[in-house]
């Protein structure tokens, strides 16, 4: 089909009439008048805007106004005489209109039933003009390609949220589904409940990666924050067997792969890059290689990434792949939707995001952020909560607050090759350290052993 074929055969589309049932919408009407009971029920479901009938809209905003100040007598009568008092009762079809739509009601105890059908002819008339407008978007707008994408995800998406929030819990299938987990933890005692994290003693105080929660991890440049996420991507994929999707907005998929498959393989990366690679080297790199290719990894290294994008590309690969863990390298180089804003508001928008994310998704989001210079200006070096860079947001809308500190980056002779990661708040669960040796030329952490780090530690030559 033509471009132009295409283009008659979408306006033919958006020029007939839009979906609606003015049935299910008189039905829901005369059962509130009825049955006043299932109004909170409805109300719950419906609102006046929903209606496609303009005075369908005016005779549901007057009934909803009323069970609202506390009527409960509401009928023919009373309504008409509410609607008289309001000016809006010839606007809204009369008497005759009130008197027709109470005989015409097929069951008073469906009343939910035709709610949810004037609801979906209301998200399907919303997808249209959604449609419509997206398609003057890719037709008249000069801006990048993704970003048009991502704008027409987000709004699709939008409308996904309204249909899934018709969903509600009672507490009796909440404290069901309390059970089933409680009881599948005390069935599985010892084991992590979450995603393990590759650290003994980081899982100890956590858990593991906790689905719905927004996780920090923190640290002065250096670190190795990417070199920890690595190493617990690694774990993720490859023990829980579950897909990560690893947003590196610093770093190029390239230098990421490099980085995990050293990791993998044991291998020095400084002799990686240098190409001083021996037989056993080699072997090990390119069995390390097979191996990885398996694992459920995916890497989009696309630099200036918004929220929006983020999330768009999130929910896509958990459709597609169910990918367990999001991973964000890191928080202070998502670009803001907002320019205008103040920097920290700007921070605050895309943690709070971030969170709405996961709890979203119901896998856990880890967020790499960089901590301010203040702690490198203490005597004590250990991070605190208050060295967040940039915003108390953070700290707010996270789930668990890491810090990644390894006490030779300040002195060399201080605790040479071991490393700390710092659980300063968990909102479910203990805070504490959990000890780490750091394997600097393999780029790798492991729980801690005195034997694992050599005398001396390692040399930090800025990785």
């Amino acid at each position: 089909m033509s471009t132009d074929m295409k283009s008659a055969a979408a306006e033919g589309l958006l020029s007939k009439r839009p979906p609606m049932n003015l049935d299910a919408e008189n039905s829901v009407l005369g059962c509130l008048m009825l049955v006043n009971d299932t109004v909170d029920q409805v109300l719950g479901i419906l609102n006046a805007d929903q209606f496609y009938d303009d005075q369908n809209r005016r005779i549901f905003s007057t009934i909803a106004d009323m069970f609202e100040r506390g009527d409960r007598g509401i009928d023919a009568v009373t309504l008409a005489n509410e609607l008289e008092k309001l000016g809006s009762l010839e606007k809204a079809g009369g008497v005759p209109k009130i008197l027709d739509i109470m005989e015409t009601v097929p069951h008073a105890a469906h009343a939910e039933y035709y709610a949810k059908i004037v609801r979906e002819k209301w998200l399907q008339r919303q997808l249209i003009y959604t449609c419509n407008e997206i398609l003057k978007e890719a037709h008249h707008s000069s801006d990048d390609i993704n970003d048009i994408l991502s704008r027409s995800e987000q709004k699709i998406f939008q409308l996904a949220e309204q249909q899934e929030s018709l969903t509600r819990s009672d507490m009796k299938s909440i404290l069901m589904e309390t059970w089933d987990r409680i009881n599948s933890r005390r069935d599985q005692e010892g084991t992590v409940s979450g995603l393990n994290s590759g650290f003994v003693g980081l899982n100890e105080l956590t858990s593991g990666y906790q689905k719905s929660e927004l996780i920090i991890l923190a640290a002065r440049p250096s670190m190795g924050k990417t070199a920890f996420v690595c190493n617990s991507t690694l774990a993720v994929a490859g023990l829980a067997k579950s897909g990560v999707l690893l947003f590196s907005l610093e770093q190029s998929k390239a230098e990421l792969a490099e980085r995990l498959l050293c990791i993998h393989s044991k291998v020095d990366g400084h002799k990686v890059r240098q190409g001083d690679l021996d037989e056993m080297d080699h072997h090990a790199l390119l069995e390390g290689s097979t191996e990885l290719s398996q694992y459920p990894i995916f890497v989009d290294d696309q630099p200036g990434r918004t929220m929006s994008q983020i999330a768009a590309v999130s929910r896509r690969m958990k459709r597609q792949y169910d990918i367990g863990i999001v991973i964000i390298d890191y928080l202070q180089l998502i670009e803001a939707e907002d320019k205008n804003q103040p920097r920290e508001q700007q921070i605050a928008s895309i943690t709070r995001r971030l969170k709405f994310l996961a709890k979203d998704l119901d896998i856990p989001v880890v967020a790499l952020a960089q901590l301010n210079r203040g702690v490198e200006q203490r005597e004590d070096k250990r991070p605190r909560l208050a060295d967040l860079r940039e915003s108390g947001a953070i700290e707010q809308d996270a789930d668990v607050v890491m810090f990644l500190h390894r006490p030779e980056a300040y002195d060399p002779e201080d605790r040479p090759g071991e490393a700390f990661v710092i659980v300063a708040k968990n909102r479910s669960g203990p805070i504490g350290d959990a000890h780490l040796t750091w394997i600097k030329q393999q780029l790798r952490f492991v729980d801690y052993s005195p034997l694992s780090a050599p005398e001396g530690g390692w040399v930090d030559d800025g990785f």
